[in-house]
Formats: structure tokens, sequence, C-alpha cells
């Protein structure tokens, strides 16, 4: 399986802390307080460009796929709206590309380059989701039923769109799971007032493979797997947003919607 390289980009991935484990807050520190404890490196690296070998990659071979869908919402400005009709219509989408028996979309964040009140694109090559956090999430979301779900196959899985497309700055890339190793995943307390989540930074490895697509359209999608129990496929999708160096000049900001889904199997 190859692929044409397309462009180059700048991919931020997270220096090994020495002595304690990674942390960052997610709230306004006290004086005096760090926010992180976290440096990252810049990397250059080559991009390839996924649409010509799309199917070829899957979620459990390369712990992402790209597909044309659609969506029946064409305004992601209403959190209610985004709720009562893009969150099944992701979980049917999910669903159909898994297989699986029950899928439930529980999530989502809108992220708008151009809106500083907004969430902005994340630029450092992360996952979701760890060997901790994922099964926690289930216990946190699915109360009683949690327990017995975890004794059979369980995923998260993002799915990832543009909004206002096609994009021109700050594209998605998403390194190939078969080219990352469990040494570069390095887990990082998220710091809240009230709890602790935990994802992965990636370190560098120059076996990594990055991929994106260029100009991605509304009607493209990723699936994005953020944790998978079964460990005989691919069980993590690390990625980021990164500066692309074919963007031109006068690129829009990107706007996107991420949203993520519990997927179950009997």
């Amino acid at each position: 399986m190859s692929a044409a390289l397309h462009t180059e980009g700048d991919f931020n991935y997270i220096v090994p802390t020495l002595g304690e484990k990674p942390f960052r807050l997610n709230y306004d520190p006290a004086p005096g307080e760090r926010v992180t404890n976290v440096s990252h490196e810049t990397r250059h690296l080559p991009v390839r460009d996924v649409r010509p070998i799309a199917a070829e990659m899957g979620l459990d071979s390369e712990g992402f796929a790209l597909l044309t869908r659609p969506s029946r919402l064409t305004r992601f400005n209403d959190d209610t709206a985004i709720e009562a009709q893009y969150y099944p219509e992701c979980a049917e989408l999910v669903q159909a590309a898994t297989g699986a028996d029950r899928v439930i979309t529980f999530d989502h964040i809108v992220r708008n380059g151009a809106d500083d009140k907004a969430q902005q694109p994340i630029q450092r090559v992360h996952n979701d989701y760890t060997e901790v956090s994922g099964p926690k999430r289930v216990r946190d979301l699915m109360g009683e039923e949690a327990e017995a779900l975890l004794r059979k196959r369980v995923a998260i899985v993002n799915v990832w769109r543009p909004i206002g497309g096609p994009i021109e700055s700050m594209p998605l890339g998403v390194i190939g799971a078969s080219t990352i190793f469990e040494d570069d995943f390095i887990a990082t307390d998220l710091v809240y007032p009230d709890r602790r989540g935990e994802t992965y930074n990636i370190r560098f490895n120059q076996r990594h493979s990055w991929y994106y697509t260029p100009g991605m359209t509304d009607d493209e999608v990723y699936l994005l797997k953020c944790f998978d129990s079964d460990r005989s496929v691919a069980r993590w999708a690390a990625h980021t947003g990164f500066v692309d160096a074919n963007s031109p000049a006068n690129a829009k900001p990107r706007h996107s919607i991420e949203t993520r889904t519990m997927v179950f199997f009997d």
C-alpha cells in the first residue's frame, strides 16, 4: 500500500518528561501554578494524500477511514439541533462502517479557527483516550451496564467532518496505525477542578507515516479510532491539526466538528 507524497507539514510531538507524569491544566491556574510540565518539538515531515488509497485504509488496519457521507444537517451552530439530528446520523454511519451491534453518540466539539471565543484546532500529536481513560469513559456513561459491556469488545470512534469546506488551512493529519508503536504513546493527565482525565501525547518516531485529505469537503468524513479493547486490531488513530506547506497565503481558518461515538459488539 502506498500513496503519493502531496505536501509537507509541521507536527508538534511531545518531549518526554523526566521523573514525573506529563500533565496539563484545563482551568485557569492559581498564581504560581504550572499550567503544564509538557514541552513539544516541531518536526517538518512529508504527508501523503489518502484519497487515492482510501479503499485500502480501514479502522481495524490503520485506525482511520475516509468516507464520503453527506450530512442531512446543513448548519452546525445549534447544539440542540446537532444532538437531535446529527448524533443519530453519526451513530448510523459508525454502525454501518463497523458492523457493531450498538452505537451511542455521546459528545461533540465544534472548532472554529476564525472565532477566538471558540475551541481552536489542536496542534499537538495526540490520541483522545488511553488504556485507562477509554474504559473509564464507558463506566462514566453506561452506569450499571458498563461492566457487562466491558467484558465484550468496546470501541470509541470519532466522526470528524469539515464545516464550510473545502479546508484550506490546519487540515487534520493522521498517523497510519501500522507505523506507530506502543512506546510512542505517552499517557498525559488532563487536570480539571474536580477530576482528572487522561490522553496520549505522541513522541516522534521516524517510522510514522502521515496522511491527510487535501481540500477536504463537508461531504467527507474521517472515522478515527480513539480506543478499542480488541488487541488484535488497530486500537488508536494518533492525529493533529498541522501547518500545511501548501496552504495559500490567504487561507480561510479551519471550521470542523468532531463527534464521538461509543461502539459495542456482542
